[in-house]
């Protein structure tokens, strides 16, 4: 694979887990069933994946592709502590174990 192509795809699944991630927060539509839904679970998760992939690819990433992914984590982050600081939803609380 070219470099090129390399970053595509880079740029590619950092944006897949920051739309899901998005998604499972409740600031985006779920495309399937065109609701609002909220997992902060889930977000936590996707959120963590995005971390993990920062701190194995530390100092192997352009300048570019590292600013885009500590950039795209900051966003998620902010968004995660706004939407944690809101309390659970009803849904979730349904879903939470007793």
């Amino acid at each position: 694979m070219t470099a090129d192509k390399n970053t595509s795809i880079f740029f590619s699944l950092v944006m897949t887990f920051q739309a899901a991630a998005m998604q499972q927060m409740g600031k985006i539509k779920n495309p399937f069933t065109d609701k609002i839904e909220r997992d902060l679970q889930q977000a936590q998760l996707s959120i963590d994946i995005l971390d993990m992939l920062a701190a194995k690819t530390e100092g192997n990433l352009s300048e570019d592709e590292s600013r885009f992914l500590k950039g795209a984590l900051q966003e998620l982050k902010l968004n995660y502590v706004d939407e944690s600081s809101k309390g659970e939803s009803a849904e979730e609380k349904e879903k939470a174990p007793s």
